[in-house]
């Protein structure tokens, strides 16, 4: 924990790392890239969000919070606005133009998790770490955007937190890296059900914060391990289609190359990053 970022020049021999980013003062906790590619939003302990031009590599805005930020996400239908997760447990909706927060959120003082847009981005989904006895209540919530209310806050009704959402490309469901070692779909539309026949497990998740990530034709899903494995997953039928050993220590990420359906990109937790085809 550094506090850098490092943009990495995957396909070069010789130098290895093209950008260096250095402006955060504090660990980085999340790194988004913008839609157009030109930019990148980071977030983490020094409670900023920061954006910042690649190809300059310079900082052109900061974003600042009265919580740690530990998850961002870009709008997926305008650019100019994103969304910040915090320690707090508040969710902020914020405009780049203006550089302000135009919508906030908040279910309770529980650290955010992860948050992940809807198809037709009218909804958001937040995950945070919140248990009480043997059932999760807010865990997972669905947020109306414009009017600022949840719309489902007992999704998941089971003691475990999901570090991590996800959306289907395509298709109206979404699915939560849980830690009960699998990861669990819910239907997008209300009243939000959990899918109690079908569910991803041959993973391990074990208390880390395990990543997982739909292809981008929506036909697999792919999932970090506690074991370090990166686990490939038919996405209809959770079928285990085949697994990787990629690292001696946990698989935290794992993510599908943008224009290259066959490359992925993971990380482990003692902090290597490699590239698969």
């Amino acid at each position: 924990m550094d506090h850098t970022i490092c943009i990495w020049n995957v396909w070069s021999r010789d130098q290895k790392k093209a950008r260096i980013l250095n402006y955060h003062n504090a660990a980085v906790k999340d790194v988004k890239w913008s839609k157009q590619g030109l930019s990148i939003l980071s977030c983490g302990y020094d409670s900023t969000s920061r954006l910042i031009d690649v190809e300059r590599g310079s900082e052109t805005q900061v974003f600042k919070e009265d919580q740690v930020v530990g998850v961002i996400k870009f709008h997926p239908n305008n650019s100019n606005l994103f969304l910040s997760g915090g320690s707090k447990g508040f969710l902020r909706l914020w405009d780049i133009r203006v550089g302000k927060v135009v919508k906030e959120y908040f279910r309770g003082p529980s650290p955010i998790l992860d948050v992940e847009f809807t198809i037709d981005a009218n909804q958001f989904i937040s995950s945070s770490d919140i248990s009480i006895g043997n059932v999760s209540e807010n865990s997972i919530i669905i947020w109306d955007i414009s009017r600022q209310v949840p719309l489902s806050n007992q999704v998941y009704v089971e003691a475990y937190t999901c570090p991590c959402i996800r959306h289907h490309p395509f298709d109206s469901y979404f699915v939560a890296q849980s830690n009960a070692n699998y990861i669990a779909i819910f239907s997008s539309r209300p009243p939000f059900k959990l899918d109690k026949y079908k569910r991803y497990e041959s993973h391990g998740v074990s208390g880390f914060p395990i990543k997982c990530n739909f292809s981008l034709d929506g036909e697999k899903l792919v999932s970090g391990s506690s074991d370090g494995c990166i686990y490939f997953y038919d996405s209809r039928s959770t079928d285990l289609i085949k697994k990787v050993k990629a690292y001696e220590h946990a698989c935290t990420d794992v993510a599908f190359h943008p224009t290259m359906p066959n490359v992925v990109a993971s990380c482990s937790w003692s902090g290597n990053v490699s590239v698969f085809e």
